[in-house]
């Protein structure tokens, strides 16, 4: 069974509490939304440009590692275009018949969001095709000899589809939308602002110096900084009068495992694993697996794009190898 990781950039379903703080959180509009400034600019000019055609925006494609913001960012523009908001994930689209009864209750100038796009089956991607590009929906009615085909007019919306993986979405699909943008990894600094932010929004008291030693331990990651943060409150709240300073940070950090560069035990269990068993020669991605009991995709989306953001990992044509850097972090700091 797999064991929960604090520095996880994945919603759990299960936990309501995360969700509610999740949503909670979500800044409402571009003034609110820390960071990203060169995709905000963008997408400021494609709103303007909409609005004053009164036209709904084209088609988004938002990708990135997990936990950056792509769900957030679909609401922003939503709520800067003024129109509704419709929420879905590609796995959640099983049949063709979903999502007409998705697309036929739209409104004009409504948004579409669709969360792990690259999910979509290939027929779910085809009925999408027509509809996204002629705003037309082709359904069949009946079997066999019976059967006959429909089109049906749908109204002008926007598809903003949000992926981890952009070589995954069929190039037929991806060439739909108008715009596509990568979100960035933010910075210390951004996400300090943001754990600031937060704590305000949740009525606790939280020290400068508090905010960014847990800014440096966030993975540059908003949904890990929250994550963080709420569990840090928890410690203080327990432990202390509620106040966040510094070294009630440092303790529940210290007691959750997580180190100066914001690994936790898993992640220093696979630096140490590749390192031990094959020095500083590159290793295959499925061997990376079996050394760490991890599915090969989990690493690839969880574990790496942080860890060649820091320089503690680098690809070759031959696999994935260790640096220095993560040797000497793994060997000087965790014996």
């Amino acid at each position: 069974m797999a064991v929960e990781r604090i520095i996880d950039t994945s919603i759990h379903p299960e936990d309501n509490e995360e969700q509610q703080i999740e949503v909670t959180l979500r800044p409402q509009s571009f003034d609110d939304y820390i960071g990203q400034e060169r995709l905000k600019r963008n997408l400021r000019l494609a709103i303007d440009a909409a609005k004053k055609r009164q036209e709904p925006v084209d088609h988004v494609l938002l990708y990135g590692p997990p936990g950056l913001g792509k769900t957030t960012m679909a609401s922003v523009i939503a709520n800067e275009m003024g129109v509704g908001l419709r929420i879905t994930a590609g796995p959640a689209i099983e049949r063709a018949g979903d999502l007409a009864s998705i697309l036929t209750n739209l409104q004009d100038g409504d948004i579409l969001f669709i969360d792990e796009i690259h999910r979509l089956s290939r027929t779910i991607e085809e009925v999408l095709y027509s509809a996204m590009e002629d705003f037309k929906l082709d359904i069949v009615i009946g079997k066999g000899p019976a059967a006959r085909s429909v089109r049906l007019d749908l109204p002008k919306f926007t598809v903003i589809g949000a992926t981890t993986r952009t070589g995954s979405l069929a190039a037929p699909l991806r060439d739909r939308f108008g715009h596509l943008f990568r979100l960035e990894f933010y910075t210390e600094q951004e996400i300090a602002h943001i754990i600031s932010r937060a704590a305000n929004i949740l009525n606790n008291r939280i020290d400068p110096r508090a905010a960014d030693l847990l800014s440096k331990r966030a993975r540059l990651t908003p949904r890990i900084a929250n994550r963080l943060l709420k569990r840090v409150r928890d410690y203080a709240d327990v432990n202390g009068d509620g106040i966040i300073d510094s070294k009630t940070a440092e303790s529940a950090l210290a007691l959750l495992e997580i180190d100066t560069h914001g690994l936790d035990p898993a992640d220093r269990h696979m630096l140490r694993s590749i390192h031990e068993n094959y020095g500083d020669n590159p290793v295959g991605l499925t061997t990376i697996a079996a050394l760490t009991g991890d599915e090969a995709s989990t690493i690839e989306d969880f574990f790496e794009p942080y860890l060649l953001q820091i320089g503690f990992i680098e690809r070759t044509p031959r696999g994935r190898r260790i640096t220095p850097k993560a040797v000497r972090h793994i060997e000087v700091e965790w014996k």
